[in-house]
């Protein structure tokens, strides 16, 4: 999730997606104008005697919002800090922690699949909401009676961010609650079967959250239901495609390098147009004479020429040579998820010494998937995680 940097703490950027800047002043409207309730509820919840006549005052209320809600989005910002600090010691890498328009997400390279390091870093985010909570809470009863504004606005905190917790612990993956719910799953289960389950509790959830927002005409509740919903699915896929390539190679289904088109990249632009309209074929990886992976050129780099000057221009004039390669040796999911970061559909193979070796597309990894899955290995390897080379795949 994309953003603006605002800097990096303990070594993990931080960032703000633009909806973060759309729903800030919607926070602190919807605080500012309903200072009247929030003020009897935390009377109610923590015992206090604030004065609605006080917080009520000119522009008061709109001061409070503004104030509770930046506190807020702290206390968010707080949680995520508590999963990142624990996953951290995990030796797992943050991405980024992000801002955003439902609250805050910590971006991890690789979630562990040890179900005590997923269940401790899942559970440090609620407990770190837990503890603001517990501090803004002794904050609002040691700050004198006459600083109603400031008690207001530590008594939301305390509420919210409890609140926050106890909302985040419930059993919607891939919210901390269902994370939580995964790593016990794991404990006698494998993780990608674990993470099924956890997915079917999650989606059931979002579906009855989202009935909620439905009945309470809550936009933020359905939108929040629809994330939770299609996060669930995409984790499932992801966890079944990792465990149905366990062992498998890219090598095993990758388009070995004596089947493939080449182009030299003194190839002309018209003879390159010719080949793809004989070849039926619209990108070849352009290798020098030495059999090394230099670039590749497509239809599109064809097209930005000129028809009157593709004579005169060569592959190697347009041809991409800043390209994502990966090795042979790498497993079949690695290959998945570098075409999904950089928004490619194939990869070039190629060997210790930058040799093209071969290319491995997503028709590649989907075919294999489903050879595996015709095979019945997918349950295996969902069951039992079971793992073998599977050389039949090509």
């Amino acid at each position: 999730m994309r953003g603006l940097r605002l800097g990096r703490v303990f070594g993990i950027p931080v960032q703000l997606n633009w909806t973060f800047l759309l729903i800030l002043p919607i926070f602190a409207w919807i605080i500012g104008s309903d200072i009247d309730r929030l003020t009897d509820l935390i009377n109610g919840v923590l015992g206090g005697n604030l004065a609605v006549e006080t917080l009520t005052a000119g522009i008061t209320p709109w001061l409070l919002g503004i104030a509770a809600a930046v506190g807020l989005f702290g206390g968010v910002l707080l949680h995520e800090f508590g999963h990142s600090l624990v996953a951290m010691r995990y030796d797992v890498e943050i991405e980024s922690i992000t801002l955003w328009l439902l609250g805050g997400v910590a971006s991890f390279k690789e979630i562990p699949e040890a179900w005590q390091e997923e269940f401790n870093i899942a559970i440090a985010g609620p407990l770190v909401s837990v503890g603001v909570g517990g501090l803004s809470y002794l904050a609002f009863l040691v700050v004198p009676g006459g600083l109603d504004p400031i008690r207001f606005v530590l008594g939301y905190l305390a509420v919210m961010n409890v609140g926050l917790a106890l909302f985040n612990m419930l059993p919607g993956f891939p919210m901390d609650g269902g994370r939580v719910l995964r790593a016990l799953l794991a404990r006698n289960r494998p993780h990608a079967r674990a993470t099924q389950l956890a997915s079917e509790v999650g989606k059931t959830f979002a579906f009855a959250l989202g009935l909620l927002g439905l009945f309470a005409f809550s936009p933020l509740l359905i939108l929040l239901a629809f994330f939770i919903y299609i996060a669930a699915s995409g984790e499932a896929q992801q966890s079944t495609l990792k465990a149905a390539f366990e062992g498998v190679t890219v090598g095993d289904i990758m388009t070995p390098g004596e089947d493939l088109l080449v182009v030299d990249p003194e190839t002309t632009i018209t003879d390159l147009l010719n080949r793809m309209l004989t070849e039926r074929h619209t990108g070849y990886p352009v290798v020098d004479s030495g059999g090394e992976l230099i670039g590749m050129v497509t239809l599109d780099h064809a097209r930005s020429i000129k028809e009157v000057e593709r004579d005169a221009y060569t592959v190697g004039d347009v041809m991409e040579r800043d390209i994502t390669a990966i090795s042979p040796q790498a497993d079949a999911f690695t290959a998945l998820q570098a075409m999904q970061e950089h928004g490619v559909g194939r990869l070039p193979v190629v060997d210790e010494g930058e040799n093209l070796v071969g290319i491995v597309s997503k028709t590649d990894l989907m075919t294999a998937f489903n050879i595996i899955q015709s095979r019945g290995e997918s349950t295996t390897l969902i069951g039992d995680q079971a793992s073998g080379d599977l050389p039949s795949l090509r």
